[in-house]
C-alpha cells in the first residue's frame, strides 16, 4: 500500500511539475507563422472601454496584422448581466478606432469563458472556409487557450503579449502560472472549463 501511494504521489507530482514546464515554455514562444485569423482572447470591458489587460492583446493582434500575419482579426467574449457591450463588441471598436478596416475584423460575442468563446469562434472560422488561427493572449494563457482550440478544431498556435498588467512583476507571473496549470489539468481531465465547477477562468 506504501509503495502504491509513494507511486501515484510521484506520479502526480511528475505531471503536475512537466505540465507548470510546459505553461512557462509555451508563455515564451511568440509564433507569427502566417495564419488565416488572428484570434484575441476577451477579457474585461467597461462600457465599451477595453480593461488594460485585454487593450493590450489587442495591440498585439494590431501588430501582428500589419505585419501580414493574417488579413481577419477575430475578438472574442460575451457580456455579463447588464453590459452594454460584448467583450468582442468592445475589443472591435477599440480596434477600428485604432485604425483596423471594419472588413477586417470579425466579433464573435458568444461565450463566457475561454473554451466556449473558442468553439464559437471555430464554427465562425469554419463557416467562412478557414482554419487556421494564431491566438492572442496572455503568456500563461497560451497552452491552455491552444489545447482548447484544437480540440474545436482549428489549427493554433499563440503569440502571446509580453507587456502589460500581467507580466510586470515575478510573483503575478508564478501566481498566473500556477492558476493557468491547475486549469489546464482540469480541462484535460474533464474537457470543461473550471467555471462549471465554482472555479474561474482567465481570458
Amino acid at each position: 500500500m506504501r509503495r502504491a501511494l509513494f507511486g501515484s504521489v510521484l506520479i502526480a507530482l511528475l505531471v503536475l511539475g512537466g505540465t507548470v514546464v510546459r505553461v512557462w515554455q509555451v508563455a515564451r514562444v511568440d509564433d507569427r507563422t502566417r495564419a488565416d485569423v488572428i484570434v484575441v482572447l476577451g477579457a474585461a470591458q467597461y462600457n465599451g472601454k477595453p480593461s488594460a489587460i485585454f487593450e493590450a492583446r489587442l495591440a498585439k493582434a494590431k501588430r501582428l496584422y500589419e505585419e501580414g500575419v493574417a488579413t481577419t482579426i477575430v475578438t472574442t467574449g460575451g457580456k455579463k448581466s447588464g453590459d452594454n457591450f460584448t467583450e468582442a463588441d468592445a475589443g472591435a471598436l477599440w480596434l477600428k478606432r485604432n485604425g483596423v478596416p471594419a472588413n477586417a475584423m470579425l466579433a464573435v460575442g458568444e461565450g463566457s469563458d475561454t473554451l466556449r468563446s473558442l468553439q464559437a469562434v471555430a464554427n465562425e472560422v469554419h463557416r467562412l472556409g478557414l482554419k487556421t488561427a494564431v491566438l492572442v493572449s496572455d503568456p500563461w494563457h497560451g497552452l491552455r487557450a491552444r489545447a482548447m482550440a484544437e480540440d474545436a478544431g482549428l489549427e493554433a498556435w499563440t503569440s502571446p503579449v509580453h507587456s502589460g498588467p500581467i507580466v510586470q512583476t515575478r510573483e503575478i507571473q508564478f501566481r498566473y502560472i500556477w492558476r493557468e496549470t491547475r486549469a489546464l489539468l482540469f480541462y484535460r481531465l474533464t474537457k470543461t472549463p473550471a467555471t462549471d465547477f465554482g472555479g474561474t477562468d482567465v481570458g
